[in-house]
Formats: C-alpha cells, structure tokens, sequence
C-alpha cells in the first residue's frame, strides 16, 4: 500500500517521499499538483499525445505558454495514450503505487477508462484521489462545461466587480483556477493529515464554481441581508487617477476619512453632513466621488502617497505584473522566483507564499511533453524491452523535439 511508504518529511520538504500522478490539464489541478512539488512531492504528469491543452492556450514558446511554462514546474512528464489498452494498463500500474492521484475529467470519464477511485482503491487503500471539475461530481449542473470565466460568472464574483461603466466584468485572470488549485491542494493536505492515523485516503471532489463562490465570504450574507444588492461598504474607497498614474486609496474606520480629507486640502469634506459616516457617503457616492477625483488629478502618484502615508492612510500605486516584478520591495523579499526552462527562456512567477526556505527556486522547470517516459516506467518497474514495445506501439510517447522559438 502506497501509505505504507517510509517518508523523511523536512519543513522544507515536508512531502518527500509522496508519489503523485497528475492528469490534470489546464490550471486548476495542475497548480494544485505543483504545489504538492513545492513541498517535496515526486509529480508525475500524465499528458496525452497532443500535450496538455495549456500549452497551446495563448503565445507559445517552444512546446509552452507561460500557463504550461508556470504550473507545471517541478514535474516530470509520462505521456500516456490513455485511447490504447496499454496505455491505460500503465496508468492502472502507477495508480497502485500512487499516494495522490489528481484528476480534471469531466465527471464520469476517469470511471469509464477504469481510473476511477472505486476501482483504483480496491488495491491501494491509502489512495487519496482529488477530482477537479466545473461544477462538481453531482447535482444538475455536473454534466456542463466549465471554464475559468463560467466559474467567475455562476459564482457572483463578475456581479460584484462593476467598472465605472456600469458593466459586470471578469477579473483579468484564471483567478477561479488558481484559487480551485489552492483549496485542492489544501483538502489533499488534511486528507493525508488523516491518513497517517486513519489509513486509508478518500475521494475528494473540488470544483472551480464552489472553490470561486467561496472567494465572495461575507457577499452571500450581506445580499441576503441587505435584501438585494448591498450598499458600498467604505466609500469613497477606490481607483484614482492621478497626474502620473494610478493609484488606490481605502478606508476602514471613520477616523481615516477626516484624515483624508486634510491630506487632500478638503476638511470641507468632512465636516458636509452628507459625508459624515460610511452610510451616508454610500448614498451621497456620486457628489463625493467625483470631487476627489477632481483633486487627486492635481498631483503625481508619489506625492500623494507620501501626503496619505503621513497621515497614515492605506495607500498604494497601482501596478502592473512587470512593475510588481522589478519593485525593490518585492527584489528585497524575494517574492519571485524564476526558472530558467528549455525552449522558453526564463519564467518568472511569484514565490508560493508560506514556505519555509527558498526550496522552490530548485524546482526543476516544467518539461516538455513525455520527457520522462522511459525514466518514469523504469522506476515502475518495466524492463527496456517492455518499455520499447509501448514505444512502438504508441501507447507510450517521448518527448518531441523542441520547436522553438515564439509563434502566436
């Protein structure tokens, strides 16, 4: 039984020793497979002959897209054709000797190639078997297609970020899949928390729509609550422009608003009977917003931040991915990390918060599709004369050659 595996947990390392079969594609459960990684996990990802469907999702560099490039670090690649009874015999095998199996099937297709946890849990008690879909294993919806931006939608994430044009908009990243991988990855830790007194694993079934529902907190509470949509809770709060740039400003006691309003050279704001607390700035919103803005638009971002710092104001300019990268906050706390991966160049991504060294700056890059085949089969246990037969049969694939390169 996989669970019967000695491991020699460091905190660096705590999961050392733990084998994970990875058949996720995409984000969600591949990120939850990489984290297992960054804590010392062996991950194998099983990818179909094509690849990974990530890795032709936007620009491709080499056999990647930063998606690829970036999710799945710390890896080695078994390319299985899972349509080929062999290929599907292997992944059978593997399962055996797994701890962690992920899978991102649409519900009942792991079932159907005879990789369900049913079936894989008659010989491996310890199994903990992770399912990532849409909308989960069960109920109406399970059927339907799910994606980063449907989950975003169903959830009431997009009800609840309305621009200033009055339209409901899609947060502008997989923010849905990421934090899908991170509840995934912290239901797999509890479960294997209990496996090391109980001794068996379980079926554990994580999906993108609850994972982004449960992103909103206090949201559902407060609709109900409120009887509908709920008023502003600490305007004027928000974006501003300013001479240079942009920046955000936000409060989160009465005291912090006067002190804006002297900051600013406004103490005319806060002495207006309208502002005077945060319910009576949410429904006079529109005849405060704009006057703030007017000001801010009077000075560049350094200069109102240094007036709103002194004041002890939250505050900060808003940045994009390449200014984060080169802050000296974020170089001073190492707060990325960068591997250098074949065919790509050098992929940069923030650091996994919480770790306790800088373990993941040796994680090996994300490989190319089948890199480790053979590796992965001998230490299953195959001999090269089997290993050659489900080569030529092509149940079994190897890395294709790299194209390199930048293509669209």
């Amino acid at each position: 039984m996989a669970g019967e595996r000695k491991l020699t947990p460091t905190h660096e390392a705590p999961y050392r020793g733990l084998k994970v079969l990875d058949f996720g594609q995409g984000i969600a459960s591949p990120y939850c497979a990489m984290l297992l990684g960054v804590y010392g996990a062996d991950v194998i990802k099983v990818e179909p002959p094509e690849g990974d469907w990530s890795r032709y999702l936007g620009t491709t560099y080499g056999n990647h897209t930063t998606l690829s490039a970036v999710y799945n670090r710390g890896k080695r690649s078994l390319c299985l054709d899972l349509k080929h009874k062999d290929g599907i015999a292997v992944a059978q095998r593997l399962a055996r000797e797994a701890d962690v199996l992920i899978e991102g099937f649409r519900p009942g297709v792991a079932e159907r190639l005879g990789l369900g946890y049913e079936s894989l849990s008659r010989d491996n008690k310890g199994l903990v078997y992770l399912s990532v879909s849409g909308f989960g294993q069960s109920g109406p919806y399970s059927k339907r297609p799910g994606s980063d931006s449907v989950a975003q939608a169903f959830s009431g994430l997009v009800s609840v970020n309305v621009g200033t044009d009055g339209v409901p908009h899609r947060v502008g990243t997989t923010i849905s899949d990421v934090v899908t991988g991170v509840y995934a990855f912290q239901a797999i830790a509890t479960t294997l928390f209990a496996r090391a007194t109980v001794g068996t694993g379980r079926w554990i079934d994580v999906n993108l729509c609850q994972s982004t529902s449960a992103l909103l907190g206090h949201k559902v509470a407060e609709f109900i609550l409120e009887g509908g949509t709920p008023r502003a809770l600490n305007v004027p709060a928000g974006t501003y422009q300013t001479q240079d740039g942009w920046m955000m400003v936000t409060l989160v006691n009465e005291p912090q608003y006067k002190r804006l309003c002297s900051a600013i050279a406004r103490e005319d704001l806060a002495s207006d009977p309208r502002f005077a607390d945060f319910a009576r700035r949410a429904d006079a919103a529109d005849t405060l917003i704009p006057q703030l803005r007017e000001v801010f638009l009077t000075q560049p971002t350094d200069a109102w931040l240094k007036a709103l710092h002194a004041a002890d104001i939250i505050a900060e300019r808003i940045l994009n991915p390449g200014e984060w990268l080169r802050n000296p906050h974020v170089e001073a706390t190492r707060a990325s990390v960068c591997q250098d991966t074949p065919g790509v160049g050098a992929v940069y991504s923030p650091r996994t918060p919480g770790i306790a060294s800088l373990s993941e700056d040796d994680l090996c890059p994300a490989p190319d599709v089948g890199e480790d085949s053979r590796a992965v089969l001998m230490e299953a246990g195959l001999d090269s004369a089997e290993i050659d037969g489900l080569l030529m049969s092509g149940a079994v694939r190897q890395a294709r050659a790299m194209t390199g390169g930048k293509t669209s």
